[in-house]
């Protein structure tokens, strides 16, 4: 009698002849009981390893004490079922085991890993790719391969959370890709370096702008820092996590404190790293905002004539010799831009056409040099430039020594003339 054929359940201990021969003659659902057992000697899993049924082939798949042998034949296997199976279990035991393993073992160990990470089928490498995303004693070239793959829930995962990848890695990375979610998931690892951050904010991506933002232990350079804060004025989304970065510079938070809706210039005030002089600029911020809320309420239009003639309000201005950069800056951020056009045109003595001109040309040096024409501050002409340009964050030009113009007067002269000559055409 050929033993466990026919039968419902296998015994609980069974010779080797016994497991033997219910591997070669048994039927498919005594070949699939016996293929989960763990007290298989390991000729035995091996031979199970190439059964016909798939069932078989996947619980071998999944049994840890299957031969490392018999794990680099199922990780060739036409069933992609078997292949997924394999890959959980030799991912997860690669974890436990570390480089434990024999010289020998580890190897074809390794080998399997990479045959996994070649799979054809997404779901493969996907849970060869969240099994091993953490893992500091994975094959670095199967990290490596991982977080380059073609598909997103393959490489995100890896990017995010692999101690494997080094800075040079997530650089070259950031520069090839062109996916908005890969830049995001490197923008959320542990403690981003400042050249990285930097790397991230150049591809002037906006979601991963944001993840990077949001995660509090990046390292974010204050130059770069200050551009973000710049851009926040557009990209709203950003501000709640600016306003709540650590250790964030009593310069960022004076100029936070200028534009972030009232909420958050509350969290400003709250923050306990605020010099005195800086906590001052914020209470008043506040105190100014609760003033405008009081004439908003009362009824009192302050920037009714702006919004009525802006030409006609800008002249008021200048008679009181009230025209300055402040108010081109305060206009630039309420969103007056007609208010805006007619008041560079008064004090830079140029034409509004002159300056649809500049602005419609969005060229940053333009920009800069008709603020600089009209007597604005450099930061007024980054706002500008971002705001009223057209022109992203990353690609503005910049104070110099923090409030310095970036170009010559001789430089910024020839813009000037260059756009006056367009006129003429």
């Amino acid at each position: 009698m050929v033993l466990g054929i026919g039968r419902k359940k296998l015994p609980e201990k069974l010779s080797y002849e016994e497991s033997r021969e219910l591997a070669e003659n048994g039927s498919d659902k005594a070949r699939a009981d016996l293929a989960a057992r763990p007290d298989l000697r390991p000729e035995v899993l091996y031979f199970l390893a190439e059964d016909p049924s798939t069932e078989v082939r996947r619980r071998i798949a999944a049994n840890a004490q299957t031969p490392r042998q018999a794990d680099l034949i199922l990780a060739r296997d036409t069933d992609e079922a078997v292949r997924a199976e394999l890959a959980s279990k030799v991912a997860r035991l690669t974890a436990m085991d570390g480089h434990g393993a024999q010289e020998k073992a580890q190897r074809v160990v390794e080998e399997t890993l990479e045959l996994l990470a070649r799979d054809q089928a997404t779901r493969v490498r996907q849970i060869l790719a969240e099994t091993l995303k953490s893992l500091a004693g994975a094959p670095p070239q199967v990290i490596q391969r991982l977080a380059r793959d073609a598909e997103d829930v393959v490489a995100c995962p890896v990017l995010e959370f692999s101690p494997l990848l080094s800075d040079e890695d997530l650089l070259e990375i950031i520069a090839a890709s062109g996916v908005s979610s890969r830049l995001c998931a490197i923008s959320r690892r542990s403690s981003l370096g400042e050249a990285i951050s930097d790397a991230i904010v150049q591809r002037d991506d906006r979601k991963a702008v944001a993840e990077l933002l949001a995660n509090k232990s990046a390292q974010i350079r204050e130059e770069t820092l200050d551009r973000l804060i710049d851009g926040s004025v557009q990209e709203t989304a950003w501000q709640p996590s600016l306003v709540e970065r650590p250790a964030l510079p009593n310069g960022a938070v004076k100029k936070l404190a200028g534009f972030v809706a009232e909420t958050l210039l509350k969290k400003l005030q709250s923050r306990s790293d605020l010099d005195d002089e800086t906590a001052q600029v914020v209470a008043e911020a506040v105190r100014k905002r609760i003033d405008e809320g009081s004439d908003a309420r009362e009824g009192k239009a302050k920037v009714a004539p702006a919004a009525a003639d802006p030409a006609a309000e800008v002249a008021r201005l200048k008679k009181k010799g009230k025209l300055n950069s402040e108010a081109v800056g305060d206009a630039v951020l309420a969103g007056q831009r007609d208010f805006v056009r007619h008041a560079l045109a008064a004090l830079a003595g140029v034409g509004v056409d002159y300056v649809d001109r500049v602005l419609q040309g969005h060229s940053a040096k333009g920009i800069t040099a008709l603020a600089w024409k009209a007597g604005c501050t450099m930061r007024v002409a980054l706002q500008l430039q971002t705001n009223m340009g057209g022109i992203p964050p990353n690609k503005a030009l910049h104070a110099r020594d923090g409030s310095d113009f970036p170009l010559s007067a001789e430089e910024m002269e020839w813009q000037l003339d260059f756009f006056a000559s367009l006129g003429q055409q």
